[in-house]
């Protein structure tokens, strides 16, 4: 039996494949203005890699802030579920996860079930959020994917002034304009992002074992100030990528409802 998990965000849609035992595909794609092209686009990737049929997938849950637009869904179930079932999967002792999208950031607690005990979450601002990185990198010139090797590289840390995206777009030009190295106004974007996020993950009141997903956790240099601010360590999602985790978790409610163990 094979199922279908799609996460339609912000920024990305990801789609996973699984049997019951194992990933067995998956594809992250831009989302699209119409988000059941970008639905269709990443479950066609994902077959081609698994060298699947769309035809013999049994059951499809879609997830993320565009789930009702997945038009091969059979179920919708929330990001909160989704991502809690598939960082549990992943990671049993899990007990808090964070959580940073394109555009919000959820920290999560979970119980020893794997149940979600509560959640708290920022999606009116850009702010703690990968939007933020983004317009940063925009501004420093550098693709989103370069500002955490440029952060590492900073000695020190530039301080900007307001949390708001806006505001804090302004600052970095100012700095650039003052003639401060790009790696020390990176490493200061970093600092402000986990600052912005370490707030929310202490609304949540932090139980150990702490993990990261979503795209941001691929920014090396955000989650060490955000090991450093909380102090404690960030289990970093290594088998799989950790923008699938929501994907994940959605195929893994598929498996269940489709009768699978």
């Amino acid at each position: 039996m094979i199922v279908a998990g799609c996460d339609i965000g912000s920024l990305t849609t990801k789609v996973v494949l699984f049997d019951g035992k194992k990933i067995l595909a998956s594809s992250i794609i831009k989302s699209k203005p119409k988000p059941e092209d970008g639905a269709y686009e990443a479950l066609q990737q994902a077959c081609a890699i698994a060298t699947v049929n769309q035809d013999t997938i049994t059951y499809c849950v879609g997830t993320g802030y565009g789930r009702k637009r997945v038009p091969f869904a059979n179920d919708t179930i929330s990001e909160i579920s989704c991502h809690t079932k598939g960082a549990f999967y992943l990671y049993p002792n899990v007990r808090t996860i964070i959580d940073i999208g394109g555009q919000d950031c959820k920290v999560i607690s979970l119980n020893t079930q794997g149940e979600v005990d509560r959640f708290v979450t920022n999606d009116k601002c850009a702010a703690g959020t990968g939007r933020f990185l983004e317009v940063m990198a925009k501004v420093l010139k550098v693709e989103l994917q370069e500002l955490s090797n440029m952060a590492k590289k900073g000695n020190e840390a530039i301080t900007l002034a307001s949390a708001c995206t806006v505001w804090a777009q302004a600052d970095v030009i100012k700095y650039l304009n003052e003639g401060i190295s790009k790696e020390n106004i990176a490493l200061g974007v970093c600092k402000s992002m986990a600052k912005r996020v370490g707030v929310l993950v202490n609304q949540a009141s932090i139980k150990k074992d702490v993990c990261i997903t979503g795209g941001v956790a691929k920014n090396t240099a955000v989650v060490k100030e955000l090991e450093n601010l909380l102090g404690v360590t960030i289990i970093k999602i290594t088998n799989v990528d950790p923008q699938l985790t929501g994907a994940l978790g959605a195929a893994l409610f598929a498996y269940q409802k489709a009768g699978g163990k």
